[in-house]
């Protein structure tokens, strides 16, 4: 009679995934802890549920700061940005074309100031030397 043993497959996976916490879970979970009491008891809870005491300290301080609310799961990512309405767009287009007028208008006094100069040079030249 031959010996069939299954070897376990070695290949590991490519990434492995995170853990997530339901709120109804991390709810469970901190109310375990607020009833533990005894020395050891949240030790157990942590080790029974494969948990760091951080969590528990990132959990207690998310309640605390928003509440129930805290607890619920935050998407991760960049915030998707509003799209702007005819408004916002006309605004931007306004703010665009104002920057390019005021260029327009800081060239032209350059170009004033430097004929001003110019024609004074000119007048104070003796007239030998302009013939």
């Amino acid at each position: 009679m031959p010996k069939t043993t299954t070897t376990p497959d070695p290949e590991v996976t490519a990434k492995t995934q995170r853990r997530r916490f339901t709120a109804e879970q991390k709810r469970r979970i901190l109310t375990e802890a607020d009833k533990c009491k005894k020395p050891g008891e949240l030790g157990a809870l942590l080790r029974r549920e494969g948990l760091y005491s951080s969590h528990l300290c990132n959990w207690r301080a998310a309640r605390e700061r928003d509440g129930k609310a805290g607890l619920d799961p935050k998407k991760r990512g960049p915030k998707a940005k509003a799209k702007p309405d005819d408004r916002d767009r006309k605004i931007i287009e306004l703010e665009r074309e104002l920057t390019k007028v005021k260029a327009r208008a800081e060239r032209a006094e350059f170009l004033v100031d430097m004929q001003k100069k110019m024609a004074q040079l000119l007048r104070e030249l003796p007239e030998e030397t302009t013939k």
